[in-house]
């Protein structure tokens, strides 16, 4: 069989299995949309390559090329978007074209300040109709010319042989020397030139462009986080306690700790940002029906079986790794009869209640093995473990209470470097525990996580480092910890981490670039000065920052050139995160974005690092552009 009969006897299968496909041969009709005065109905329908769109209308028949890479017709479709909602933004009298007004206009607001001569030059350029406006068509040109890429284009010319393209010697080159430093590289340059090069012409001559370079660049292979640690990449049949698990405090909280918010929305957006040990504290409530809320203070209250029922609904749409529901109770025997009622009526056999497989293991059992459970802890509860059939174990539970160990604590902005210590105690105590002890009850007690648990509804540089370090493995919310902390017969000191086999590696950082920084201030006319931070989150050694000099007026595209330079002792528990702010003399910069990942996860060479908003979420087309090295130190 041909490669063509091979890709044709694919491209059937796919189409019988997908109902959208087979849809989309049938076609349909739908509207075809120049402009806001140009509106036209259309038949549209996919050819049998898979690849091609046909249409008639009333003058000929049409064809339209698909882009074959999914992963590339994302970034485009991001970046298309954000150009039309700017356009949008701009066109002030809704006439489907912006005068030059309008494009100073939009100057601002994209949190650029460019000379005007300058800018009036790019419009005349753009403006092929010659109309004084710009439509559709010449305001991407505008916007291509006003975003071209001096940056990018300055490491493509150093290994282009004639400036124009990369030949796949080139390429390999690059390849070798900048991003992945060994040999057997041909394999991969030409995936890269396969998956990225938009020109036929080049693909066919095994070459690059310059759009394809950037194309890669800016894609998840061109990324600062390792694509291959986003996916589920760790062992997870190891014993649970050898797992950092990504756990929230105070769960039902959406503000303010003594006057916020109560809701089951906080378990929502704790589970389906990953968090697999979500907090409830229990107190009794009116008619014998539990409620949760944070004692003795004036938050509103939730009643408990409506937290369970969340917990039932929202517990493995992240995640399939075993969800840790942790009580702090407060309830009379009775209402924790009603508890226990609850959890075994609503959460039925997703709770787990008796040892897997009716076995007594001789070890804690793996998150595998806890695929799509819910385990309960709290401490010597008095009366719930008797309707939970004995899931609850007096010795071990009597010693590890939430509340006793780590106190109440209500300002969260301070409280993690005053507990750390003893949570590290703590921590080292339950492990302990945990490897001396194998009755049952060990399946339901977590290793939390080191250092704490977090307030999930509270943004800032804690809840950064969580996501950060939770971002990779498949975001299930469970990460191995590293060898040294898994072998009990090798205690890990954080303070003086030097061991038999201690490499410290130097990391240097290039911030290069920055494109299309958000503004901080809706004031009109205000421009960002942004600066960057390299921060380093780890062991004491390693606890570090530097940070840039600051750019006057550009947050569109600033360009430093600055090295950053860190010596890293303890790499596996190193998080490395990039702040970007808008410079201030006169008070507090402001926050405009951040990034944060494991030093694990880091991909040398040139890379793009996608910026985050305050709460967690993507800015896109928000970035840095930097080139990290990493060293072995002798």
């Amino acid at each position: 069989m041909t490669e063509q009969q091979m890709a044709s006897s694919e491209r059937s299968l796919c189409i019988q299995a997908d109902d959208d496909l087979k849809s989309m041969f049938v076609g349909t009709v739908m509207r075809k949309i120049k402009s806001r005065t140009w509106k036209k109905h259309r038949y549209f329908r996919l050819q049998e390559d898979c690849m091609t769109i046909w249409y008639k209308s009333k003058k000929a028949v049409n064809v339209w090329q698909l882009i074959d890479n999914l992963e590339n017709m994302g970034q485009r479709e991001k970046l298309d978007q954000w150009i039309c909602d700017w356009f949008k933004k701009a066109d002030k009298n809704r006439d489907g074209r912006m005068n030059f007004k309008e494009v100073r206009d939009l100057l601002k607001m994209m949190n650029v300040d460019m000379n005007e001569h300058h800018a009036l030059r790019l419009f005349t350029m753009a403006d092929k109709s010659q109309s004084g406006t710009l439509e559709d068509d010449e305001f991407v040109l505008f916007y291509k010319m006003l975003t071209q890429r001096e940056d990018v284009l300055r490491v493509f010319q150093e290994y282009s042989g004639d400036g124009q393209k990369l030949t796949l010697q080139d390429l390999k080159d690059f390849l070798r020397e900048e991003q992945l430093h060994e040999d057997g590289v041909q394999q991969y340059a030409l995936k890269l030139i396969e998956r990225y090069e938009p020109s036929d012409t080049a693909r066919m001559l095994q070459a690059m462009t310059f759009d394809g370079f950037l194309m890669y660049l800016t894609s998840p292979e061109g990324s600062i986080f390792n694509p291959s640690m986003v996916e589920l990449y760790q062992d997870m049949t190891q014993p649970l306690c050898h797992y950092f698990i990504s756990s929230s405090h105070n769960t039902y909280l959406l503000e303010d700790q003594i006057r916020g918010h109560s809701s089951v929305e906080g378990y929502i957006r704790a589970l389906k940002r990953g968090c697999r040990c979500v907090e409830v504290d229990c107190w009794d409530g009116p008619n014998g029906d539990p409620i949760v809320y944070h004692g003795h203070t004036f938050t509103s209250k939730i009643f408990f079986k409506d937290v369970v029922t969340v917990l039932g609904n929202y517990a493995f749409k992240a995640s399939q790794y075993p969800v840790i529901l942790s009580i702090e109770n407060h309830c009379s025997v009775e209402q924790q009869k009603v508890m226990a009622q609850h959890l075994t009526q609503i959460l039925g056999d997703k709770l787990l209640k008796s040892p897997l497989d009716g076995k007594i293991l001789i070890g804690l059992p793996s998150p595998e093995d806890l695929k799509g459970k819910i385990l309960l802890k709290g401490k010597k509860i008095g009366g719930l473990e008797d309707g939970m059939n004995g899931v609850v174990d007096d010795a071990l539970m009597g010693v590890v209470s939430d509340e006793e160990e780590t106190a109440e604590i209500d300002d969260d902005h301070h409280r993690n470097d005053s507990i750390r210590h003893r949570v590290k105690a703590w921590w080292c105590k339950v492990h302990e525990l945990a490897q001396r002890r194998y009755p049952m009850v060990d399946e339901v007690f977590p290793s939390l996580p080191f250092p704490v648990a977090l307030n999930f509804q509270t943004a800032g540089v804690e809840m950064d480092q969580n996501d950060g370090l939770f971002s990779q493995n498949g975001h299930c919310g469970y990460i191995l910890k590293p060898a040294f902390m898994r072998n009990i017969d090798e205690r890990f000191d954080p303070e003086n981490p030097q061991n038999d086999g201690y490499k410290p590696l130097s990391l240097s950082i290039q911030v290069i670039s920055g494109q299309q920084l958000p503004k901080v201030n809706i004031k009109e006319g205000s421009i960002i000065d942004p600066l960057v931070r390299v921060e380093i989150h780890g062991v004491p050694l390693d606890q570090a920052k530097q940070e840039t000099r600051y750019i006057d007026n550009n947050g569109f595209n600033p360009a430093w050139y600055d090295t950053l330079q860190f010596t890293i002792h303890v790499p596996e528990l190193a998080l490395v995160r990039f702040v970007v702010e808008d410079y201030d003399k006169t008070s507090k910069n402001d926050f405009v974005g951040q990034f944060t990942l494991p030093f694990t996860c880091i991909q040398p060479g040139y890379r793009h690092i996608h910026l985050l908003s305050k709460d967690g979420t993507g800015i896109p087309p928000s970035s840095l552009f930097v080139n990290v090295r990493i060293t072995k130190l002798t």
